[in-house]
C-alpha cells in the first residue's frame, strides 16, 4: 500500500463577503415581510461574512460545477495542468441538475484528458467521501494522483422567490401565513464556494500533508431524517420523495427547498459526533494529546461550547488552543467547509512539520460523521 499526500490546497470563493446586513437583500424577502428569525439564526451562528455566487443585482455568476472548476484552475500550473489529473472525485450537497453527475459537469468545464470520475452524494460528509475515494484510489496503486473536492452553490436554493407559491397557497388558509422556521432557518446559515486538494504519492511541495486514516459512521439505523431536500417529512418520520408528489405541489410545499428539523439536530448531532471521535480514534490508539491542530466543521458557533463540553463528559476533550475554525468569515459551506479550513491553516504559518491534524466532519442529513489524520511533512 503506497503513501498518500496531499500536495496542493486551493479554494475560489465566488464574488465579494456579503456582511448579515446585506443577506436578505441578495436573496429577497418572502411574502415581502423580512424575516423574523434571520436575526436569531445569525446571532447564534456568528457568522460575520459569507460568498454567495450572484452579482449585485442577484442574478448568478457561477453555477456548482464552475465553481469547482475555478477551484481546480488554482491548483494547477505550468508543472501540474489539468491534462495531469488521473481521477477526479467531487462531492457536493447542491448539485446543479439530478442527472449527469456532479464530476462529470466539473470534467466537462476543464482542459483534462480522459479520466476516472466519482461523484459521492450526501451533504457535507461528501466532500470527506470525495476525499476517501482518491485517498483509497491512491494507496491501492490505481492511479498515482487525483484531485479531490468539496462545494456548494446553495445560494439559488434560498432566494425569496422559492418560496412564494408555498406562501400564496397559505393565504388561503390563514391570515398571516410565514415560513415555516425548519425552512426560513437555513436561508441564514449557508454559502457558496469551492476547495481542492491534488493527492500523489509522493511528498512533493514545500509542507506537503500525509493521509494516515479516514473513518466514516452512520447513525441512520437509529435515526430518522433531518435535514432533507426533495421531498417533505411526514408526521411519522418518513421522507416522501419529491417523485410521489403532483407536480403543482412541488412548488406549493417547496419541495427542492433545503430544510432541517432543527429540534432533531439539537439532541443528536453533538451526542453522535462524540460517540463516532471516540469510534474513531480508539481505532487507532490516538490520543486527545497526540492532536495538534483541530479542525471541526461546525454549522453555527451555537454548538462550539456545546461539542466542547460533551467531549469533556466523554474524556475526548481536544484543548481550545488547538481548535482552529473559519466559520466566522467564509460561513457554513456545507462539503467545502473541511477544503477551506485545511487551506486556510496550511498558509497560516502555524504548522511545522510532525504536526497532527484531526479534520471532524459531520452531517445532520440522517446523521453520519467522517475523520481523518493528516501529518505534516
Amino acid at each position: 500500500m503506497k503513501e498518500v499526500y496531499i500536495t496542493r490546497i486551493a479554494k475560489f470563493l465566488p464574488n465579494r463577503p456579503i456582511s448579515n446586513d446585506e443577506m436578505e437583500e441578495k436573496l429577497g424577502v418572502i411574502n415581502g415581510k423580512s424575516s423574523k428569525g434571520r436575526r436569531i439564526v445569525l446571532r447564534n451562528n456568528k457568522i460575520k461574512t459569507r460568498y454567495y455566487a450572484l452579482d449585485e443585482e442577484g442574478n448568478v455568476t457561477h453555477n456548482n460545477a464552475q465553481l469547482v472548476k475555478e477551484a481546480i484552475g488554482n491548483l494547477l500550473d505550468e508543472n501540474f495542468k489539468a491534462s495531469d489529473i488521473e481521477l477526479l472525485s467531487c462531492g457536493t450537497t447542491s448539485p446543479d441538475q439530478i442527472l449527469p453527475s456532479h464530476a462529470a459537469m466539473v470534467h466537462g468545464f476543464l482542459d483534462a484528458d480522459n479520466l476516472e470520475i466519482n461523484s459521492p452524494s450526501g451533504a457535507c460528509c461528501s466532500g470527506m467521501n470525495a476525499l476517501k475515494y482518491g485517498f483509497m484510489s491512491i494507496k491501492s496503486g490505481q492511479t498515482k494522483n487525483a484531485v479531490t473536492t468539496g462545494s456548494e452553490r446553495l445560494s439559488t436554493w434560498m432566494k425569496g422567490h422559492i418560496f412564494e407559491d408555498e406562501l400564496k397557497s397559505l393565504e388561503a388558509l390563514e391570515d398571516n401565513p410565514i415560513l415555516a422556521f425548519n425552512k426560513d432557518f437555513l436561508r441564514w446559515m449557508l454559502s457558496d464556494g469551492a476547495g481542492a486538494f491534488l493527492l500523489e504519492d509522493k511528498p512533493k511541495g514545500d509542507m506537503p500533508l500525509r493521509i494516515e486514516w479516514m473513518e466514516g459512521y452512520s447513525y441512520a439505523h437509529e435515526l430518522e431524517v433531518c435535514m432533507y431536500a426533495g421531498g417533505d417529512k411526514l408526521e411519522n418520520g418518513f421522507l416522501k420523495p419529491w417523485s410521489e408528489y403532483k407536480t403543482n405541489e412541488w412548488s406549493e410545499k417547496s419541495l427542492f427547498a433545503l430544510k432541517q428539523d432543527v429540534k432533531l439536530l439539537s439532541a443528536n448531532i453533538l451526542k453522535k459526533g462524540v460517540d463516532s471521535l471516540k469510534k474513531a480514534i480508539n481505532k487507532h490508539g490516538l490520543k486527545p494529546s497526540d492532536i495538534d491542530h483541530y479542525l471541526p466543521h461546525i454549522s453555527s458557533d451555537y454548538f462550539k461550547d456545546r461539542l466542547y463540553q460533551e467531549m469533556v463528559e466523554n474524556d475526548v476533550e481536544i484543548p481550545w488552543e488547538k481548535w482552529f475554525m473559519n466559520l466566522s468569515k467564509v460561513g457554513n459551506v456545507g462539503s467545502a467547509s473541511i477544503y477551506l479550513m485545511v487551506e486556510e491553516l496550511a498558509k497560516s504559518g502555524k504548522l511545522k512539520k510532525g504536526d497532527k491534524i484531526l479534520l471532524s466532519v459531520p452531517e445532520s442529513s440522517r446523521f453520519s460523521y467522517a475523520y481523518s489524520l493528516l501529518t505534516v511533512c
